[in-house]
């Protein structure tokens, strides 16, 4: 996710990005959150990359939020549009570009909390992400960005969709918990799970990997992969 605040006030942005972090690391979302302090700034950046949810003061100097709103209504009719406001008058206006909602300050945790969950449950899949620890420091891994995953002499190896291999020391059964409900995820055997997003194809006992890797099956696990990996992509309408 992206999520886009824009506001011409330093405090009032530091204010709501922190509490947004808040409410989405609770709920396990990872999300890009960028601050503005103008509406053409913003209108600029949407330009070059879409966002998910733009946070946009109404009365700002120069271009107020709904000149924003409207401007971005143009070219995107997907992003989520908030208005963050001391004052509901351009309720009208908020209509016409479709606004999710209206934040009226100054808001309090409760407001946030409430919000959170509607923007949401209006986002087809928010992005999971799991908290490892590498090298001493604690890093998020959204979980789409797992290739597979392999335990070997006390470490479990991640890799990544960035090439990168990451190693973390915990228990593979701690590890696998979470994903074991996701349907992206199929255990090949003793220490190995793999991320079905990133899997081409399912040849002799391996899944042949879209970064050119390979992930051995157990034998005694081949026909539930292959049932598993049918599945998957029939789910995502990837087969015909």
């Amino acid at each position: 996710m992206r999520i886009a605040i824009v506001d011409d006030l330093a405090a009032e942005r530091t204010l709501l990005k922190d509490r947004l972090e808040w409410q989405l690391q609770r709920r396990n979302v990872q999300a890009d959150i960028l601050e503005y302090e103008s509406g053409e700034t913003f209108l600029e950046a949407a330009r070059k990359a879409p966002f998910t949810a733009a946070f946009l003061d109404i009365y700002m100097d120069g271009m107020t939020g709904m000149e924003a709103a409207k401007k971005l209504r143009k070219t995107n009719t997907d992003c989520l549009l908030v208005f963050t406001t001391t004052s509901t008058d351009h309720a009208l206006e908020g209509f016409q570009v479709r606004a999710l909602h209206y934040l009226v300050k100054p808001f309090t945790e409760a407001d946030i909390d409430a919000l959170t969950d509607e923007l949401l449950a209006r986002v087809p899949q928010p992005d999971k992400y799991m908290e490892l620890k590498v090298e001493g420091s604690e890093i998020h891994l959204r979980y789409q960005d797992i290739v597979y995953a392999e335990h070997f002499a006390h470490l479990i190896y991640v890799h990544t969709t960035v090439q990168k291999t990451l190693a973390t020391r915990q228990p593979f059964k701690t590890f696998i918990a979470p994903l074991k409900d996701d349907t992206r995820f199929f255990v090949c055997g003793r220490g190995v799970i793999v991320n079905l997003e990133h899997a081409k194809d399912l040849e002799d006992a391996a899944f042949r990997m879209a970064d050119g890797s390979r992930v051995f099956v157990s034998q005694d696990l081949l026909k539930s992969a292959r049932q598993a990996f049918m599945e998957f992509l029939l789910q995502r309408g990837r087969m015909v």
